[in-house]
Parts: structure tokens; sequence; C-alpha cells
């Protein structure tokens, strides 16, 4: 089959951007969307053209590199995957396909589709690790650990800090990372020593990147493609206010 691409195109973090209307050359239903896009960028370097900037790595659904806005949605029409995982044969012949960056202030656009996502990197620095010393490691039964906490603990790690509920909220507001980094912790005994700081910390880092605020819309839990709950916010919301009494205290 065969598609047409309108592609956000952008030089530099300095340039202007435009949309740039592209042609496919034939495409096959089995391919993954980036393989798509490497066959459109052979096309252009054989014609002698700039081929198209995106982030990709690990092509398997894990390191979150991948992110794209298509046809306005973040990752893509599929729930609970992203861009690599997505697939050529949802798309019909002669589709036109938009395909955009993220769009929040937190997010510069570096070049084309390839965004600045630093500033996850920042809030993680914040607070976003255990730094308690706990000796040799303990033998995986020496603390138990109820089921229903290890599995929220591993919901919540399952975050891989793509920035879809950035790009899909109205307000940019980087919530449901932030929470995901908070609860994966906060469930477990090895945060409980520094679980107030972390979630004081980590919630001022996000506010001094510039992330919006979160307004209960639900967008990005929709958007994720692991499916993080909106739970985690209500639980990092309840620690960020216990953690304010106790520094009043």
């Amino acid at each position: 089959m065969k598609l047409t691409l309108k592609i956000w195109r952008q030089a530099s973090r300095e340039a202007k951007g435009r949309i740039e209307s592209l042609e496919t050359p034939e495409i096959s239903s089995h391919m993954s969307f980036l393989e798509m896009l490497d066959v459109v960028n052979e096309s252009l370097e054989r014609a002698g053209k700039e081929p198209v900037a995106f982030d990709h790595d690990c092509r398997e659904g894990i390191c979150g590199t991948c992110s794209l806005m298509i046809n306005g949605q973040a990752h893509g029409p599929w729930a609970g995957t992203t861009a690599c995982q997505l697939h050529m044969r949802e798309f019909k012949d002669g589709d036109v396909i938009v395909i955009e960056p993220w769009r929040a202030r937190a997010f510069p656009v570096l070049r084309d589709l390839i965004v600045d996502r630093s500033a996850f990197d920042r809030v993680l620095q914040a607070g976003g690790y255990v730094s308690v010393n706990t000796s040799s490691p303990q033998d995986a039964n020496a603390m138990p650990i109820r089921r229903a906490d290890a599995e929220a603990a591993m919901d919540a790690a399952a975050c891989i800090g793509c920035g879809a509920c950035v790009a899909s909220c109205k307000n940019a507001s980087a919530m449901l990372f932030v929470s995901a980094k908070v609860s994966q912790y906060a469930h477990l005994p090895q945060g409980q020593p520094e679980r107030m700081r972390r979630v004081r910390a980590m919630v001022e880092a996000m506010d001094a990147e510039g992330f919006g605020s979160c307004t209960n819309l639900y967008e990005c839990e929709a958007a994720c493609p692991k499916e993080i709950k909106i739970t985690n916010i209500a639980l990092m919301n309840r620690d960020w206010r216990r953690s304010l009494c106790e520094e009043e205290l």
C-alpha cells in the first residue's frame, strides 16, 4: 500500500517548523510504524533529500523513546501500545497520516520528531531512587511484602518515561509520570525512610521544569502505553500533603 505522510519538519531547536507532505513508496502491512519510517528515509536519501529525524532504540515497547503523535494520538490508535509496536495493518491504502512530535513547553523540539525529554531525567534525579545504605543484599524471603503492595509497585514501575501522558494532556501535566515513580517506592518497605522527602523533592522539580497542573481529565491514563493508573496520582497527592504537614511540625 501507499500512504501520504504529513510530517513535522524542523531543522533545529531555534528554527521554525512546518508540516511537509511526503508520498511513501510501497509499504507492507506487516511493517511496524518505525520500519515504515525507515523505508521512507531510505527513499529520501536516494533522492538526495534530508531524512526525517525520529527517536528509537529497543523497538520492543520497553525504552519509551519512540515518542510520536500519530493522527493526534500519542503513539497512535492502539491502546496500550508504543509507536514501535504499532503495525501498518492498522492503516489502509491511500490513508493520510499526520506525524508530529510531543507538544509541551518542557519538551522542546530538537529536530523534526525528536524532542528533549531531559526534564524527566532531572525530576528523577531529584528523588526517584533509594539512597539509604541497605548494606549487603537481603535474601528474597527475608523482607515479607504483601502481594497487593508488590503488584502495585510493579505496576507503577512499568512506566517507561515516554512522555505520552504529558503530550496528551491539555495542560502538559507530568503528574502520571511522577506519581508512577513515587508510587513504585511508596508501596515497598525499602522506600519508606525517604518517602516524604522523595515526593516533596520530585513534585518541586516537576513544577520547576514548567509542567502543567492536573485537572483530572484522565487523558494521561488513556494515552499511556503501559496503562499506568491515575490512582498513583491520588497516592502522590496524599503523600505530598503529609510531607508538608511533617515539614511544618
